[in-house]
């Protein structure tokens, strides 16, 4: 009996929540159709059958939870029925294909997007955080509902936080304030980023959040109060002037407190902002006129007042700001807009977004450029840390508005300095400056640059950037152009290393350099297909070509270098092994095109085997990295040029060893399945290194390392495997 009456209480709950749902549905969007919801409810109530959340609640509670955030939103019926169904791929035994069969293929689009399943082994926490983060910020540029249904699921998680162990806590907390509420923020969504960095602060510094709490509490009544009085003085100013307009009051929020007593390092009876009123005007010209009438009524505060409906945040956030001082010496800030903008300030880019009326306006497309230029920037940075670093930056919530000379605006981020501004401007201005005038006053380039600055550049021809910029550079544009400088003028360097090569060697073998030539050194380099001997030169530096072999090309006779100190002497070139990574045999082996002795070795993203195109990378000191050409690396990897070499399978093919290769096979739990799978490996006489099975809710990923000779051997075993019944995907994994 108890269990039928826990039954009872869990569909009473959710039914209850999901009538809520509708209700808010109906009041926002009245003449939408909502029989998608609907499926989308009785669909995921399904699935999610029998799951709990850590709070005992069935965990249908969850998704139901999100939607009601996104139909606060006043979101379409699409985004509500994928919020719904956003965790049914990644918990239950439901799949894309089946959501897109259901529920069409916009419904499944967004779920995917959303969905955090992901095959990748990750070596750590961040890693795996800034690879998602790359996938949710790809998607957004796909479908802005992607990331409204995350930052949904995202609220609703931290309004439940309270059920995780503390040390789970913590982490969801910390990523929130990091990333989710930036996000929030960039999107101008004031409300949901507000209420997440409260949650967030709550959870990551309980003591300091109590201690902020306290003090706010303890001037609540107080303050209440005030805002009462100077309300009702204001709507009396107003209505005297003959201005139509709501008058609202709060107190500012503990997150945004704590933070501006931590920058600006002071108590929280020295906060201007502590207390607020707003006033919602019908008009702009409206929203000067109020201005006036609040500071013929009270004392503004000098540097205080803001103007953003002229210099709009790059969020798109519009409103007068103003900090005043009562009779009695009280501070408080007032915020004055029209109503469309106090839209814009607490619903952001859902206030606006349409699906149903046509194309995304360019307005909406303005609104997203920040993100493409994120997207942009980070295609060919692959260390995820270095992501992550970069992406806090860019949706770092505080600007710094810049004026060039001419008066155009250049907004950076916080702490920013000349050399950003410069590369802001253009990235030939960036390159080649020299130095900056901040307010007409000669400033060094590490001066932190300020809302209100003017700021000239001063250039010289052929000025090169410095590798310490790097470290002073706070905006993405300039640490991506100058990383991108350094690496392509790398050239001189390999040049200056390639000579030092070559005279080592030269002093080895008694070849004096004097009596080589220049025009034998032309020769070598035009016989390898370079324009001048520098390229030769950095070609060796480079690792690309053997300093022993081109001396043995300048002097043939050079046979036999210098006596060793034991008497024993070397035998010269003919003594050179190439060393080969991969392989047991030389038949194995992987040769440059063209060169001697060369270190080998076979990149451990891709693990190449004999049969797929490669390619050679030149690596700093660790000789020449050989990658598949579909290895998602390579792209990022040659764009220099100068460090791409040919490569080749070498031996006899018959003959050649073996390479471990590591598979996953996607099947159904049954009994009998990996008899199965190893009965069709062993009939094609390949060698199981390793199998590690893993199984959930009816379904099993299985991992198989084997011993594989060629990319055609490889193939016959995953079309078998594949056709096994039951066998759902076959894949290979680059990584072992």
């Amino acid at each position: 009996m108890a269990t039928l009456r826990e039954q009872i209480a869990t569909t009473t709950l959710t039914v209850t929540k999901f009538r809520e749902l509708m209700r808010t549905l109906r009041a926002n969007r009245p003449n939408d159709d909502l029989e998608l919801v609907k499926k989308a409810y009785e669909y995921s109530q399904k699935n999610h059958s029998g799951q709990t959340r850590a709070s005992g609640e069935p965990y249908l509670v969850h998704p139901l939870g999100v939607a009601r955030v996104l139909a606060e939103m006043k979101m379409d019926p699409v985004a509500i029925a994928a919020g719904l169904l956003h965790d049914s791929v990644e918990d239950t035994s439901v799949t894309i294909v089946d959501i897109r069969k259901e529920f069409g293929e916009q419904v499944a689009h967004i779920v995917e997007g959303v969905t955090k399943i992901s095959q990748i082994d990750f070596a750590s926490r961040e890693e795996q955080q800034a690879e998602n983060l790359r996938k949710m910020m790809l998607a957004m540029v796909d479908d802005i509902r992607v990331v409204l249904i995350k930052l949904a699921d995202r609220l609703h998680n931290m309004r439940t936080l309270e059920h995780l162990e503390p040390d789970r806590q913590q982490k969801i907390a910390k990523e929130t304030l990091e990333i989710y509420g930036p996000i929030a923020h960039r999107l101008g969504m004031g409300k949901i980023r507000g209420e997440l960095e409260d949650l967030g602060f709550r959870y990551l510094d309980p003591i300091t959040y109590e201690q902020m709490h306290k003090a706010v509490e303890a001037r609540r009544k107080k303050g209440e109060q005030f805002l009462a009085r100077v309300g009702q003085v204001l709507r009396d100013k107003l209505k005297e002037a003959g201005i139509t307009a709501e008058v609202e009051s709060r107190i500012k929020r503990l997150f945004s407190i704590h933070k501006k007593l931590v920058r600006q390092k002071i108590n929280i009876d020295q906060v201007y902002d502590l207390y607020a009123m707003r006033v919602i005007a019908k008009s702009v010209q409206d929203c000067y006129a109020v201005l006036g009438i609040v500071h013929n009524v009270w004392r503004p505060v000098p540097g205080r007042i803001k103007d953003f409906i002229a210099m709009p945040r790059p969020n798109f956030y519009q409103s007068l700001h103003t900090s005043v001082i009562t009779e009695d010496g009280t501070p408080f800030e007032l915020q004055i807009r029209t109503e469309e903008m106090h839209r814009m300030a607490e619903e952001g880019i859902a206030a606006h977004w349409k699906y149903k009326d046509g194309p995304v306006s360019a307005q909406d497309e303005q609104r997203l450029a920040w993100l493409r230029q994120v997207v942009e920037w980070q295609r060919d940075v692959s260390d995820p840390t270095e992501f992550l670093s970069t992406l806090k930056i860019d949706l770092y919530p505080e600007e710094v508005y810049t004026f060039t000379p001419k008066g155009k605006v250049v907004v950076l981020p916080r702490e920013s300095t000349p050399i950003d501004f410069a590369y802001s401007i253009h990235t030939d201005v960036g390159h080649s400056c020299v130095g900056a005038k901040v307010n007409g006053r000669m400033v060094p380039l590490r001066h932190r640059l300020h809302s209100g600055d003017i700021v000239e550049i001063l250039t010289a021809p052929g000025h090169k950037p410095s590798r310490d910029w790097l470290g002073v550079v706070k905006s993405s544009r300039a640490r991506h152009k100058i990383k991108h400088w350094l690496n392509i003028h790398q050239r001189e360097r390999a040049v200056e290393i390639g000579r030092k090569l070559i005279e080592k060697e030269a002093r080895k073998y008694r070849v004096p350099l004097k009596e080589i030539r220049d025009e034998e050194l032309q020769k070598i380099a035009s016989d390898y297909g370079l324009g001048q001997p520098d390229d030769l030169m950095a070609g060796i530096g480079y690792g690309k070509y053997s300093a022993r072999q081109i001396l043995a090309r300048l002097a043939p006779a050079a046979g036999e270098p210098a006596e060793t100190g034991d008497g024993d002497k070397s035998s010269g070139l003919a003594s050179v092994v190439r060393r080969v990574f991969g392989g047991d045999s030389n038949n194995n082996a992987i040769r440059v095109k063209g060169q001697g002795d060369l270190l080998v070795y076979r990149a451990r993203c891709c693990n190449p085997i004999r049969g797929e195109d490669i390619v050679g990378y030149v690596t700093r000191g660790k000789g020449v990295a050989v990658h598949a050409q579909s290895c998602p690396n390579v792209v990022n990897l040659m764009y220099e040029p100068e460090r791409r070499i040919d490569v080749e399978w070498a031996g006899d093919e018959a003959a050649a060893g073996s390479y471990p290769v590591k598979i996953t096979v996607f099947c159904d739990d049954r009994f009998g399945m990996l008899k199965q799978i190893t009965a069709v490996i062993s009939d094609t006489k390949t060698n199981i290194r390793n199998v590690e099975a893993r199984t959930s809710n009816g379904q099993g990923n299985i991992d198989v390392i084997l011993d594989i000779i060629d990319l055609k051997h490889l193939e016959n075993i995953i079309t078998g495997v594949r056709k096994i019944p039951g066998v759902h995907d076959v894949q290979r994994l680059q990584k072992i």
